[in-house]
């Protein structure tokens, strides 16, 4: 069911949008500047593409902009205070992390204790209804499915951020696509904070795209991670079965990243934690694009997982399963052109070229 918004509501979120971006842009060359007085720089090495002393921090911006227009607005929801508890929490790992480089068991303690003050404050998957009138009740799973969905989503959003724009771009499309859904689905907090977080996060793409003045760093990938997994709970919890692949579906480059990437890495014999080069970023460089090719491709394909979940909210039963099937061979298809598992891997082309052999 599709529910209205009305239109002073629909000003006051453009508003919002419109101050998050000025804010952003205002603010980040502040936190250029302080990123070097406080050392928390990137150093170039042979995991990273970057060839040059970079500041981080850079999600700082994007943090101080939202918070400052979130609290203007005030959006009123039962979710307001555990969201903005959790949010400080990952906001200060984000930035303690830049400077010092904190251990990944404490960051992942840190997401863990911001994402469980989310989860018990309301924002859980409790069921979801099968076709068939057949209801899937949760009930005690229903925690850790949430603290399993939000820890990954910001997860895969932290890995993703290895090109000038990428996360930040990525996260953006994420961000419309959920507040468009929530507009249509009547969910005014949902729409107000994704729309906030949409304006801080393209105000600061101003200096991140390619080639980029500052990088969001973990206090930017964590801090919209968390909060685009907040959300994507928030925004179609309860739902039936296809509204759930909906923020799957939305949030498809970063996850089919994460998957592939933890997959490679067992195949491999290796640490699932350990850092390699052969991120879809990473694969798509190594095949010949040049870094803002491989950037504007990567958002198209996120661009087309949005306009999937879009379907899926509009779409029959046959519908929905003909797109989850077009979905597939085009994650099939993409795995074996970029080599993102492994370069041998190519069951589907190499059953395509020797039909195309056997013709000739």
């Amino acid at each position: 069911m599709f529910l209205s918004i009305s239109g002073g509501f629909l000003n006051m979120i453009l508003l919002a949008f419109a101050i998050c971006l000025i804010i952003s842009v205002v603010a980040t060359p502040f936190v250029k500047k302080l990123a070097f007085k406080i050392n928390a720089v990137d150093k170039p090495n042979d995991r990273k593409v970057h060839k040059k002393l970079m500041p981080r921090l850079g999600g700082l911006a994007i943090i101080i902009s939202f918070f400052i227009v979130f609290s203007i607005f005030h959006p009123d929801s039962p979710y307001f205070w555990p969201i903005v508890i959790g949010a400080i929490i990952i906001a200060i790992t984000g930035i303690v992390d830049d400077i010092i480089e904190l251990s990944p068991k404490y960051k992942l303690l840190a997401q863990l204790v911001a994402t469980l003050i989310v989860v018990f404050g309301g924002a859980q998957i409790a069921y979801v209804d099968l076709p068939f009138n057949i209801t899937l009740s949760f009930g005690y799973l229903s925690i850790p499915i949430t603290v399993l969905w939000i820890i990954g989503v910001t997860n895969a959003i932290n890995l993703i951020d290895g090109l000038d724009g990428l996360a930040a771009g990525v996260s953006s499309i994420a961000l419309l696509t959920i507040s468009g859904l929530a507009i249509s689905l009547g969910d005014t907090f949902v729409a107000m904070i994704g729309f906030m977080l949409l304006g801080s996060t393209i105000g600061f793409l101003f200096f991140n795209f390619y080639p980029a003045k500052i990088f969001m760093g973990d206090t930017g990938a964590l801090f919209l991670g968390f909060m685009i997994g907040v959300l994507s709970v928030l925004g179609f919890k309860n739902a039936t079965l296809f509204s759930l692949i909906v923020p799957i579906t939305i949030l498809g480059v970063p996850l089919l990243d994460t998957g592939l990437a933890i997959v490679r890495r067992i195949l491999n014999k290796q640490p699932i934690g350990k850092p390699d080069k052969y991120h879809l970023h990473h694969c798509l460089i190594n095949l010949g694009f040049g870094h803002r090719q491989a950037v504007i491709l990567i958002y198209l394909l996120s661009a087309l997982f949005s306009i999937a979940a879009i379907i899926f909210t509009k779409s029959t039963m046959w519908g929905t399963t003909i797109t989850i099937i077009a979905l597939a061979i085009l994650i099939e298809i993409v795995v074996e052109l970029t080599g993102i598992i492994s370069q041998n891997y190519r069951p589907l082309l190499n059953l395509i070229e020797g039909n195309n052999g056997r013709k000739k």
